[in-house]
């Protein structure tokens, strides 16, 4: 799952992404709004979360509004991912005004690192993104909680990224996706990307979750992407 954050407050930006990614989270990271907005209209973005009051640019003055022509300007594109707004304790007027922007939660400052997982992930099973804690498609079996994967009731042992190709392509079983979108959903925005490793892990996942080759779980679209072929169940 690919989760945005856009905080113009060093700390508590790193923190966040810091326990996201200890919590099995692809993290992309914006300062100011005017990267947020990017990252937030051009990447395949799962949940946003994001502070009202930012800066347009980096080093630039704050502005209070701003992340409310964000939320608007998401979802005036038709995006529909679930938002968590951001906001001082003593600002009540502004979850009023980010849930009527379009936001679907919020969080005041200060808050609990764990409370804020919590909440996404209860917006992530709310809007189909994360349905359940284990996804299966025939006999194998993901559990996304523990990061585990079995295929027959046998555990297979999976690197990082080859966990992440294997949840994208699961949780979008049947459909075809692209190697550009693969690799958008597998690497943070700010990371440099190689699209032909995609390649090695699907290579990888074949062996390891259909080593005899009777199940053939992952087709290849030749010039369009791959297809994960076992039904979600």
């Amino acid at each position: 799952m690919r989760v945005l954050i856009i905080e113009d407050e060093n700390i508590i930006r790193e923190q966040v992404a810091e326990n996201l990614k200890k919590n099995g989270f692809t993290v992309d990271l914006a300062a100011d709004g005017s990267q947020g907005l990017y990252v937030a209209l051009e990447y395949p973005i799962d949940v946003a979360v994001i502070d009202l009051g930012l800066p347009h640019a980096k080093g630039g003055a704050v502005n209070n509004d701003l992340g409310l022509d964000i939320i608007r300007s998401i979802r005036a594109k038709g995006l529909s991912y679930p938002i968590i707004i951001l906001t001082a304790r003593d600002r009540w007027q502004s979850k009023v005004e980010g849930l009527e922007a379009g936001a679907d939660d919020y969080v005041t400052k200060p808050f609990h690192t764990e409370e804020l997982i919590a909440r996404l992930r209860v917006q992530l099973r709310r809007t189909g993104r994360w349905t359940q804690a284990e996804l299966s498609c025939g006999p194998i079996r993901l559990n996304t909680s523990e990061q585990r994967v079995y295929v027959h009731e046998q555990e297979v042992t999976l690197t990082a990224y080859e966990y992440r190709v294997l949840e994208h392509l699961m949780l979008h079983a049947g459909e075809v996706i692209s190697k550009t979108r693969l690799t958008d959903s597998l690497y943070e925005e700010d990371t440099d990307r190689d699209s032909n490793v995609i390649e090695v892990f699907i290579r990888r996942l074949r062996i390891k979750l259909d080593p005899d080759d009777t199940l053939k779980p992952i087709e290849t679209l030749r010039g369009r992407g791959y297809r994960f072929t076992l039904t979600r169940t």
